[in-house]
């Protein structure tokens, strides 16, 4: 029998006002796999991510990290094994990349224990895995779309965290973009080992890139397992209202979806 998951929603319901925006909402991120999490706009998708970060409070039910309820635990201690990438980050004006992937270090600094040679060395790391060599002293401003999003990865990166959440990582990039970005994601799975979740829209690209699909519709899992097992016609009439064609990508042997 296989051991629970590090991070999962338990009967997770969200609501804001008086719309549901979760309903009762069950679900688990495999270890050391890559997670896509898709569904049409409004279903609550960087709802759930929000939530399994703590940065949106659950109306019922609760979200379990290593066996204990995500709410009862230090807000440090998260920060050490949970990092999360928000969808359109904003920084302070002229910052540079070396400045921003040096604010991840924050949760293991402390009023005794400033910049240290580890610090130092999860910020070139960092750097080095997301391909940004040469372009520390840049300023984000300055920065290609692109460019700007892999320092937004290497900062969360910085925070040397097993889980890792990305809300809509690739919005705003060209193709192109998109698949580079991706392409650094698997990597950094494959490498490592961390657990990564994603919101993505693109379906193509999360049965291409990812290990397991969750897939919601109104607020609830609609259902859960690998691209070749969740994308289905029957879940894109379900979940999208889309009807499909479903063939095999020709490079890959992944889900490749046709509209008909």
């Amino acid at each position: 029998m296989s051991a629970e998951p590090r991070l999962a929603a338990c009967e997770l319901s969200v609501k804001f006002d008086r719309t549901t925006v979760l309903d009762h909402l069950s679900v688990g991120l495999p270890d050391g796999q890559v997670t896509a999490i898709v569904g049409p706009n409004a279903c609550g998708k960087s709802t759930l991510l929000r939530s399994l970060a703590r940065l949106q409070k659950a109306s019922s039910g609760q979200v379990i990290l290593d066996g204990q309820s995500i709410a009862a635990q230090n807000s440090k201690s998260i920060a050490r094994r949970l990092a999360i990438l928000s969808q359109s980050p904003v920084a302070p004006e002229g910052l540079t990349v070396r400045d921003l992937v040096l604010r991840g270090r924050t949760p293991h600094q402390s009023a005794w224990r400033q910049y240290s040679v580890e610090d130092a060395a999860a910020v070139a790391a960092a750097i080095s895995a997301t391909g940004l060599n040469g372009l520390e002293e840049r300023v984000l401003d300055t920065l290609s779309g692109g460019q700007r999003q892999r320092a937004w990865i290497a900062m969360a990166l910085a925070q040397d965290t097993e889980l890792l959440l990305l809300d809509e990582p690739t919005t705003y990039l060209d193709l192109p973009h998109q698949v580079e970005l991706l392409e650094l994601v698997r990597k950094l799975n494959r490498e490592t080992g961390r657990t990564i979740a994603m919101v993505l829209h693109d379906i193509n690209l999360a049965a291409r890139y990812c290990d397991h699909i969750v897939a919601l519709r109104g607020g609830q899992i609609h259902s859960t397992g690998t691209p070749q097992s969740v994308i289905t016609q029957n879940m894109m009439q379900d979940v999208f209202g889309l009807s499909c064609t479903i063939i095999a990508d020709p490079n890959h042997g992944t889900p490749h979806i046709i509209p008909t």
